[in-house]
């Protein structure tokens, strides 16, 4: 059977679809501050390194980008827990806290890395604005630096025909693509198969 002819909506869609998806690759093509490494090398080392459990927590729609993240860590056998839900244990000694702040700073997020580092527990803070007075950047072991546009920025106007993403929608694209990068190295580094991840999915659909 050929392949349907593409109607103008389907081009559109295709254009924008290719928009999108430069403005987010771009943002791992910047060049980094001297003193910070690249986003993909923390997290795979961290997490690489990691002896104890992961807790994940991030506000809105970076917080739903943590709990995808979460799934994908549980698949690859880690203790993986999202900080909120009812059968999260304490975090302690050894233990790994990532929280994603975008503007820098949120309250609770600002709170739990202090619960978590008191308890002895390792803080990797990802976020956009890096050099951002926070109670969760003085917490941070660690800084994961996407550095896209947050809900915190000012947005300019478009340019007529130009995509442009609103709001954080670009820190968030970049996290999702950013968190996949990092489970395919992850899996590499600790020896698991796609067929073990998949082991670990539930039946319970």
């Amino acid at each position: 059977m050929s392949n349907p002819i593409p109607t103008p909506a389907s081009t559109d869609a295709a254009t924008m679809a290719a928009q999108i998806c430069h403005q987010i690759q771009s943002i791992f093509s910047l060049q980094l501050p001297n003193n910070l490494s690249p986003p993909l090398d923390v997290l795979t080392t961290e997490l690489a390194t990691l002896r104890g459990r992961v807790f994940v927590y991030g506000v809105g729609r970076e917080g739903l980008m943590m709990k995808a993240f979460c799934m994908r860590l549980f698949h690859l056998g880690l203790s993986a827990h999202v900080v909120g839900d009812m059968t999260t244990p304490p975090a302690t000694s050894g233990d790994l806290l990532l929280a994603s702040a975008g503007p820098g700073d949120f309250s609770t997020v600002s709170a739990l890395c202090r619960v978590a580092k008191n308890a002895g527990a390792r803080v990797v803070l990802i976020t956009a604005k890096p050099d951002a007075e926070s109670e969760a950047r003085r917490c941070a072991d660690s800084v994961v630096f996407v550095p896209a546009q947050t809900m915190a920025d000012r947005e300019e106007d478009r340019i007529a025909g130009e995509v442009r993403l609103p709001m954080g929608s670009l820190y968030e694209g970049a996290l999702f693509v950013l968190f996949e990068m990092v489970v395919i190295k992850l899996a590499e580094v600790i020896g698991q198969s796609p067929a073990k991840m998949r082991a670990r999915h539930t039946n319970l659909e």
